[in-house]
């Protein structure tokens, strides 16, 4: 897996649209080299969509990788947000809490740390720990 931790943020757009099934495709406008294609209907602009840095666009890869797994996000979200600390969060049990206190850091995560924890979840993997 890419260290997406060194992924640039066009490089992160670019593979969170392909793992939400996004496909590139020629601009109804002819203003670009591209758009991404939802779906026949729906497109994006790739330079007005940025869930590395848009709070909006980091909440919706956010909600496609908690549709496809809820546990393995939040846990690769405790990962990015925490990578300091040697905590196993693949090994935690159901009846294990976090910290209420650390809670709020899972709230307050930037769009880079929602796209990362998107990434990893979406690809499928488990955030790796040291």
């Amino acid at each position: 897996m890419t260290q997406v931790q060194t992924m640039t943020n066009p490089e992160l757009n670019r593979a969170l649209a392909v793992l939400m099934g996004w496909k590139a495709g020629g601009d109804p406008n002819k203003k670009r080299d591209f758009v991404w294609w939802i779906d026949e209907n729906r497109f994006r602009m790739p330079e007005k969509w940025d869930p590395c840095t848009d709070p909006a666009a980091s909440l919706e890869v956010e909600k496609a990788a908690i549709a496809k797994d809820k546990t393995a996000y939040i846990k690769n979200l405790m990962y990015v947000c925490w990578r300091g600390d040697y905590l196993d969060y693949y090994n935690l049990n159901d009846d294990e809490w976090v910290l209420l206190s650390a809670i709020s850091d899972l709230l307050t995560a930037s769009p880079r740390e929602r796209a990362e924890a998107a990434y990893i979840t979406l690809l499928g993997a488990r955030a790796h720990v040291d």
